[in-house]
Order: C-alpha cells, then sequence, then structure tokens
C-alpha cells in the first residue's frame, strides 16, 4: 500500500504542475502586480522592479521562478496587506480546516447514520420523512441558511429572552497567553458547522441511503441469508462495510472541495479561512496570496484523493491497489 501511495504522489505531479501553470497564466493575464508602481508614473522603478521580480520574461519563466521560490519557501509577500503570503495562508488553512473537521465529522456521522436507517426502513414514513428533509436540504443555499441560522439562533434568541448569541466572529482554540481551550472556540464554531453539516448531510444521506441498497441486494447478501447467517452480522460484516468503501470515497472527494469552497459561509460568519482569504484576494488582485492558495488546494485535492482510494481499498478486499 505504501509503494501505492508513493506512486500515486509521483503520478499526481504532472496534474499539479499543470494546473498551476494553467492558473498562473490566467492570474498573470488578469493582474498587474506593479499596479501601483505604474499609478506613480517612474518607468524607471517600474523596469527595475519587473526585472527583480521577472515580470520581463516569458510566462514560463516567470513560472519556474515562482515555483522555485514557492519550494523554497519564498512565496512573497501579499500587495493588499503587506504581510507574509505564508503566515496569511497558513492561519487561513488552520482555520478552514477545522471548520471542515468538526463539520465533515458530524455531517458524516448523521447522513451514514440516516441513509443506512432509510435503507433498512426502506419506503416507511421515516424513510419518506427523512427523504424529503434531504430534498429540502440540497435546495436551501449556503447564505440564505446561514442569516436564517443566525436569525433564528443567534439574534432571535437575544431580543426575545435575552440569552447569549454564539458570538459572529472567529476565536481560535486557544487564546494567546492563556492555557487550556477558549470557552468560546465551539460557541463561535456553533452556526458555521451547523450550516456546513445541513447541506453536506442533505447530499451523503442520499448517497450513503443508494449505497446501502445496493449492498442489501447484493448477491453475498442473498447467499448469507440462505445460509441462515444472523440478520445482525449480515447488516454489520457485510452490507455496512461494503457500503461504507464508495460513501468515504465521496465524503474524502467533497472534503477535498471544501477546503477552498466555503467562500459563501466563511464571508457569512466573518471566518478567516481559505475561502474568505481566496475571495479578498481576488478583489484586490493579490497575485502573492492567490498563487499559492491555488497550489495549496490543488495538493490539498491529490491528498483527499488519495486517502479516499486507500480507504475504499481498505474496506473492499476486492479491490487491488497496483
Amino acid at each position: 500500500m505504501l509503494g501505492y501511495a508513493l506512486r500515486r504522489l509521483i503520478y499526481s505531479v504532472p496534474a499539479v504542475i499543470l494546473a498551476s501553470f494553467v492558473f498562473f497564466w490566467a492570474v498573470r493575464a488578469t493582474f498587474d502586480p506593479l499596479t501601483k508602481l505604474r499609478q506613480a508614473r517612474d518607468p524607471g522603478v517600474v523596469r527595475r522592479e519587473a526585472a527583480r521580480l521577472g515580470l520581463d520574461r516569458s510566462v514560463a519563466e516567470q513560472y519556474f521562478l515562482w515555483m522555485k521560490a514557492f519550494v523554497t519557501g519564498d512565496w512573497g509577500v501579499s500587495t493588499r496587506t503587506g504581510d507574509s503570503a505564508q503566515s496569511m495562508l497558513a492561519s487561513a488553512l488552520g482555520t478552514t480546516v477545522q471548520l471542515v473537521f468538526w463539520g465533515v465529522l458530524f455531517a458524516g456521522v448523521l447522513a451514514l447514520a440516516i441513509g443506512t436507517y432509510s435503507a433498512v426502513r426502506k419506503y416507511s414514513l421515516g424513510d419518506h420523512v427523512l427523504t424529503g428533509f434531504s430534498y429540502l436540504g440540497v435546495a436551501m443555499p449556503a447564505f440564505w441558511l446561514g442569516l436564517i441560522l443566525i436569525q433564528l439562533l443567534a439574534v432571535w434568541p437575544k431580543e426575545q429572552f435575552g440569552l447569549a448569541q454564539p458570538p459572529l466572529y472567529f476565536v481560535g482554540l486557544h487564546s494567546p497567553g492563556q492555557s487550556g481551550v477558549n470557552a468560546d472556540y465551539f460557541r463561535h464554531l456553533a452556526l458555521p458547522v451547523l450550516t456546513l453539516t445541513v447541506s453536506l448531510i442533505a447530499s451523503w444521506s442520499r448517497f450513503s441511503r443508494a449505497s446501502m441498497l445496493d449492498a442489501l441486494g447484493s448477491d453475498y447478501v442473498r447467499t448469507a441469508r440462505a445460509k441462515g447467517v444472523p440478520p445482525r452480522r449480515i447488516f454489520f460484516r457485510h452490507a455496512l462495510r461494503n457500503s461504507l468503501a464508495p460513501f468515504i470515497t465521496v465524503v474524502a472527494t467533497d472534503s477535498a472541495l471544501l477546503i477552498g469552497g466555503l467562500v459563501v459561509t466563511e464571508q457569512i460568519y466573518a471566518i478567516p479561512g481559505m475561502g474568505r482569504l481566496f475571495l479578498d484576494s481576488l478583489l484586490a488582485g493579490d497575485v502573492y496570496v492567490l498563487l499559492p492558495w491555488m497550489l495549496i488546494v490543488a495538493v490539498a485535492m491529490v491528498l483527499f484523493n488519495l486517502a479516499a482510494d486507500l480507504g475504499y481499498a481498505l474496506l473492499d478486499p476486492r479491490v487491488a491497489l497496483r
């Protein structure tokens, strides 16, 4: 398995390079890192800075220089804030990973439970109710759901009953200069995690139900029933284990997309994560943040897909890793 993982990582390198080069070309063609200098109307300063940054070379040469600097840890300085792009991305990535971790954890467990129940109790009242709620969850946009949750769970309880509302700003797991877990950490994450969880459960539970129905209707389950194997053993040892393999694949793939795709959720709740950083940098034309952001998201996609393949092989012995 280790050899397979190494081969997959090696095979993924050309794909990451190609994707990053296309994005690099698009960013360079759209944004000019020397916009502020050009406004000063000093051609000499602009030429010297362009030569220093390699902007007077071809796109391929610029990409090679940027990739070399990225690998060596020189990611540049944000033109929007003046801070190190590396520190900004490290902070944003850590914040987003926390949100994704809790959202995927709760959504995965609940979606699996709901999907399994719906499959076992197929066409029952509970199955129809859960199916209806799942369709409703898929249909609700994240921005609308987030605003409704803020109104119902934060603003309205405070106005009507004087209850303390969850803080609508981000607080870290540990406060600077203090030991122990920050008391407001989980209160802050309650609303954004709930927003993320609702949409994930809505889609994952339907997939879990379909996967479990496929497993329950398979030949090996029918054979086990014919041999008199106890239903509990059939469910846990055969049906559930085999339905988990495709479910984990979907969860891992969607989790990779969430690393850079929580733009709306992070914007609504003022969370300084990867999605909000991308939006702010895109609006400001901050090239030195956009380029490493793209590469980090691409690498995350590769790693999550690799984890999905390995998980699939561990759960399903019929899958051979070559």
